[in-house]
């Protein structure tokens, strides 16, 4: 649907400010994305905790990174990080705000169901396959650690996100749709005007011009008449003719101005080569024929795409430029000049001092034309300069855009606000000023990040609790190869008094090892005065020898 654009905001006019705030805030979302990052990411329940620590700080770094460029490319961000809250499940506060907002962009109901689906299949898919790579759990736990994640990280902000977005685009379409139907009832007003103006230019037309005939008839008559019976008065009937004549025009001027702006009737009927650059050497040829110097210099291509109210713009400024040449200063030589760019077209006709100084005027002349054309030229936006160039001459010159606002467009109303509405209407409306507008907004996001974080604990925090913990380390499961901590989880610890008995009566050990002695257990298991003493040594905290021996008691 066609309409006007959207009008600008208060800060469109100072990009530099705005890049300003842009850069602060990305190195604000940096900079929490760490920070929460940081803190949490060693406490996360998952697999992650299996990987190196450069792997870590790689994710981690990748995720952080990630967030502020959610703006330029959203979805491809949701999936990245989706695989990334699926090896560790605490981002998923992270992946609900790139969520909500990507899917908010997200245009066509089916293509954004394609992208919330596939976000939400991410990460179970990347907590299924860490896991049992890993050896961290079943993929069980994984899916249901995946489950949780997408539906509660992804799923429900996107669902979230897509109702906003629709609201959104809502929205703007009865925006635009009341911005047509304000157009359309413009434009209904308009040709009710331009009727109006025609009715009036054809009234006149028909009484006055129709008198001026009559005159214009009998001057003529009485002129010839005068000829052979007074041919003293025929230098008056003569001037009644030329002034009948004169005034034709000026009506003619006038209905024209009266008539429609967009179109013209009779001899001067806009076609497809008004304006351009075989119409403008037309009117200079014209002009030669008049017995005026007229030189043309054209810079650019060609006005034949431009809209027909630009090309009737500069056709009738090089039209009343010449013309009043012509009336004002006969014989002076004329510089024509069209300068056609992207986005102007610069016309300027400039005439020099004529040979003969110019004739008394008869007063008939009103003016209107240079004043017509100063109307014409600034209802597209553009400017025009005319008077005296200091050496006898004449200076016109016309400045318009290419490619003029529609009439929509340059009525806009000024002081905007984002809400499309004017200073003065958005205070009754009773809306909050300044930053303050955006304080339900932000606090709703704040509390829904609140609620989806929440619930992600809550989730995990079942998930965790219901894992099956890795079984007891018994004695017999000991094997070499173990390290310290692990075999010590398994009660084996250094006796002194055992390592006593021991001494004398063990085997010899390792070089380089390190021994320990635990309580062999009950005495009640002692054998014929002797007892069966375990030994185990270590190389740097690693198990290398599990040795077993008698040693009498009381020895």
């Amino acid at each position: 649907m066609p309409s006007s654009p959207p009008p600008a905001r208060p800060y469109d006019a100072d990009p530099p400010r705005r890049r300003k705030r842009r850069r602060l805030v990305i190195f604000f979302e940096v900079a929490v994305a760490f920070f929460y990052l940081g803190i949490l990411a060693p406490y996360s329940p998952a697999f992650f905790e299996l990987l190196p620590a450069e792997a870590k700080l790689a994710l981690c770094g990748l995720a952080g990174v990630l967030l502020p460029v959610r703006r330029r490319f959203p979805v491809t961000v949701l999936l990245l990080l989706a695989a990334f809250a699926g090896a560790q499940p605490v981002c998923g506060m992270l992946t609900a705000l790139v969520a909500y907002d990507a899917i908010r962009r997200v245009e066509g109901p089916r293509r954004r169901t394609v992208v919330l689906l596939t976000a939400t299949a991410v990460p179970v898919l990347a907590a299924v396959v860490g896991t049992v790579a890993t050896g961290y759990g079943s993929w069980r736990y994984g899916f249901a650690q995946g489950a949780v994640v997408g539906g509660v990280g992804i799923l429900i902000p996107g669902l979230v996100g897509s109702s906003r977005g629709q609201q959104e685009r809502l929205l703007v379409a009865l925006r635009e749709r009341a911005a047509a139907a304000e157009e359309a009832r413009r434009l209904i007003d308009s040709a009710s005007r331009v009727e109006e103006r025609s009715r009036i230019a054809a009234e006149m037309h028909d009484l006055v011009g129709h008198r001026l005939s009559l005159i214009s008839l009998h001057s003529g008559g009485l002129e010839m008449a005068l000829a052979t019976k007074a041919p003293e008065l025929k230098e008056e009937a003569a001037q009644v003719r030329a002034a009948t004549r004169d005034a034709m025009n000026e009506l003619r001027a006038v209905l024209g101005v009266l008539g429609p702006l967009g179109r013209d009737t009779g001899t001067e009927a806009l076609t497809d080569a008004t304006g351009t650059r075989a119409d403008i050497d037309a009117l200079a040829e014209e002009s030669r024929a008049a017995g005026i110097t007229v030189t043309v210099r054209w810079q650019g291509g060609d006005l034949d795409g431009l809209e027909p109210r630009v090309r009737r713009a500069v056709h009738r400024v090089v039209r009343e430029s010449l013309t009043n040449v012509h009336r004002y200063a006969a014989g002076a030589a004329v510089e024509l000049a069209v300068e056609h760019t992207a986005d102007r077209v610069r016309v300027t006709v400039r005439n020099g001092a004529p040979p003969a100084p110019p004739e008394v005027t008869t007063g008939l002349g009103t003016g209107r034309g240079l004043t017509g054309l100063r109307e014409r030229v600034g209802l597209l936006g553009g400017e025009l300069r005319t008077g005296p160039t200091g050496v006898g001459g004449f200076l016109v010159e016309a400045t318009v855009p290419a490619h003029p606002a529609s009439p929509a467009a340059s009525a806009a109303r000024p002081d905007t606000s984002p809400a499309g509405l004017t200073a003065e209407e958005h205070r009754q409306s009773g809306a909050l000023p300044g930053f303050l507008r955006h304080l339900p907004g932000l606090a709703t996001g704040v509390l829904g990040l609140v609620g989806v974080g929440g619930m992600l604990v809550f989730g995990l925090s079942l998930l965790q609790s219901a894992r099956p913990g890795p079984e007891p380390l018994t004695e017999s499961s000991i094997h070499v190869g173990m390290t310290r901590d692990k075999v010590e989880s398994a009660a084996i610890w250094d006796d002194r008094v055992v390592r006593a008995a021991a001494a004398g009566h063990e085997p010899a050990r390792p070089a380089g090892t390190e021994c320990v002695y635990p309580h062999p257990g009950d005495p009640d298991d002692f054998v014929a005065g002797r007892i069966e003493i375990t030994r185990y040594c270590f190389r740097q905290d690693v198990l290398v020898e599990i040795k077993k021996f008698w040693v009498p008691v009381g020895a």
